[in-house]
């Protein structure tokens, strides 16, 4: 019996359109947010989403994370990132004096919220659940984000403080506000400081990551690590505690020399997590 043979440039072919399937479908996405336009991407799984997600970036002038949101793709999650106001192809003025300021934090909140509309509006991801995801600065953003959205599922932060941003600022000042071997417990930094912290009137809330997702009803994953010296990782996990003991569906990581910036080492444990959700 004659076996059958396949012509090089067919299988190249073959191999190429099954590549070309399974890679995650792209679409350029628009929209509003206050008055701005703003830009980002969707990057789509090849089959149907199992749950999809909004990243939010943490400080900084920042464009979309197109490699971050395609392996969430890979995964089966559909994911939508974007350039923060005043970046890449974003409208507006990044506000880079004040980022921390009540007002700025509420306005990226809005931002996160249109991305939201903007991706769980879309018809295949009827019925699906669409959550928060972000780094960082993230950990204020998002909740309040979510408390605007009904819909919103679940949340999921990388070193995001349970905290008031003027705890986080104490504790950045005493600290090197980067990874380091030991960093000391948040008690430490606020008891080292000599003069009482002033909240400035003009910088509006001092947003507390803490009381919003305290008025949350969602399920959320904090991933920390036992090197983050940026972060009050103490107080937001005894924050955090508080918070399950009250009923919240609350959930933490806490592992060990994997530093501030710890999305790359944790990805699996996260996406395994979201999996788990109720659907």
């Amino acid at each position: 019996m004659k076996t059958a043979t396949v012509a090089p440039f067919l299988l190249l072919a073959l191999f190429t359109s099954h590549a070309a399937d399974a890679a995650p479908h792209i679409e350029e996405v628009e929209f509003q947010s206050n008055g701005v336009t703003l830009a980002g991407s969707i990057a789509w799984p090849d089959q149907p989403a199992t749950a999809a997600v909004v990243f939010i970036h943490g400080s900084g002038k920042q464009a979309r994370n197109l490699d971050l949101a395609k392996r969430f793709a890979e995964n089966g999650i559909a994911a939508l990132v974007y350039d923060k106001r005043g970046a890449g192809k974003s409208g507006g003025e990044y506000e880079g004096n004040q980022s921390v300021s009540g007002q700025n934090i509420q306005l990226l909140a809005d931002d996160a919220a249109a991305a939201f509309d903007a991706l769980a509006g879309k018809p295949a991801l009827a019925g699906v659940p669409v959550g928060f995801t972000g780094i960082s600065q993230a950990g204020w953003i998002a909740p309040l984000a979510a408390l605007s959205r009904p819909r919103a599922s679940f949340l999921v932060l990388w070193s995001g403080p349970v905290s008031k941003v003027s705890e986080e600022d104490i504790y950045s000042k005493y600290t090197p506000d980067a990874d380091m071997a030991t960093p000391p417990p948040y008690a430490e930094a606020l008891e080292a400081r000599k003069d009482p912290y002033i909240w400035p009137d003009f910088l509006g809330r001092d947003t507390d990551a803490s009381e919003d997702i305290a008025k949350l009803k969602i399920p959320g994953l904090w991933v920390f690590s036992d090197n983050d010296g940026s972060i009050p990782v103490d107080l937001s996990i005894t924050r955090l505690q508080a918070l399950k003991s009250a009923g919240h569906r609350y959930d933490y990581l806490m592992l060990p020399r994997l530093g501030h910036n710890n999305i790359e080492t944790t990805f699996a444990q996260v996406v395994e997590w979201i999996r788990k959700l109720p659907r």
